[in-house]
Parts: structure tokens; C-alpha cells; sequence
């Protein structure tokens, strides 16, 4: 066990740190998690504006998904199947499963299954959150049938954050 104050490493169990003395017998115990209504990162992500999806069927065609979000400058389409989230579909994924293939490949063979999602209804605070944990610059938003009704982006969350401190 880590000492709290100066990092010694103590064998668990151990009531006072070896090396500075410190009392170790409550560092063990989780501490409830806070929850977060601050002025900024306590706001809905409805605040935050988020764009309507790109939203496509698993079976589309990778190459033509590409050709939409070229055309319509997006980053990412969500990938829908019997209209519920699926999947996600980036500029990542592109370069990354799609990028000097010449054969046709679907959505569903190149997306990334199962996206972390979000709700309307939750803090900014959740989605820098989970962006920072999962190292996502994309996130969907579904309502309570997981059909998709928004993306976040990082971009999106910046130019918040900006504009209200700004």
C-alpha cells in the first residue's frame, strides 16, 4: 500500500507508514463519488448543441460512407442496425481498416462495435469523462431505445468550454 503522503510502499495491512509515519488505516476505504453540478461541466449536453448524426445501415458500403463524410465534412457516422446503435464509423477507422483495400467492405465489417454512448440528460462533465478514459474524440448520443439521436465531439466540448470562459 502507497503511502498517501510520501508514496513509500508499505505491506498491506500496515496501520502507519514505515517511512514517515503517517496514518494509513483509512486509505484504503473508497470515498463516495461526488456529484458534479458546477455552473460549466454540470450543464446538459443538450447545452452543447450537438449535431444531428450521420447515420448509416451496417450493410453500407465502407468506400461510400468515406465519400459522405468528405461531402458533408464529418468525422464520424453511427452505424445502425434495425435503426438502433451499433457501432461507429470514424475518420480513424478509415485510415486505420479501409485505407488501400480495393475490395468492397460494409460498415459492419469496419466500425467499432458497441460505442460508449451518452444521454442528453448527462453533465459535460460525464462526456470529457469518458473522452479522457477512452481515449474517444467522438460520442454518441442515444435516447432509451438506443436509437441515436446526437454525436458529441470533442471539438464540440472545446468551443463550449471556450465560449463560456471567453
Amino acid at each position: 500500500m502507497l503511502c498517501p503522503v510520501c508514496r513509500h510502499d508499505n505491506f498491506e495491512g500496515e496501520d502507519n507508514c514505515a517511512n514517515c509515519g503517517a496514518d494509513l488505516r483509512a486509505s484504503d476505504i473508497p470515498a463516495q463519488a461526488v456529484d458534479y453540478r458546477g455552473p460549466l461541466l454540470g450543464e446538459h449536453l443538450d447545452e452543447l448543441e450537438p449535431a444531428k448524426p450521420m447515420v448509416l445501415d451496417a450493410g453500407s458500403d465502407a468506400m461510400e460512407a468515406i465519400a459522405r463524410m468528405h461531402a458533408e465534412a464529418v468525422d464520424c457516422v453511427l452505424v445502425t442496425d434495425g435503426g438502433r446503435l451499433v457501432g461507429i464509423f470514424t475518420d480513424r477507422d478509415a485510415v486505420l481498416k479501409v485505407a488501400g483495400r480495393t475490395s468492397a467492405r460494409s460498415l459492419r465489417d469496419v466500425m467499432t462495435r458497441d460505442p460508449v454512448v451518452l444521454r442528453h440528460d448527462d453533465p459535460i462533465a460525464v462526456a470529457i469523462h469518458k473522452m479522457a478514459v477512452g481515449g474517444f474524440r467522438h460520442i454518441p448520443i442515444v435516447d432509451g431505445r438506443n436509437l441515436p439521436t446526437g454525436v458529441v465531439s470533442a471539438r464540440d466540448v472545446f468551443r463550449h468550454i471556450a465560449a463560456q470562459l471567453g
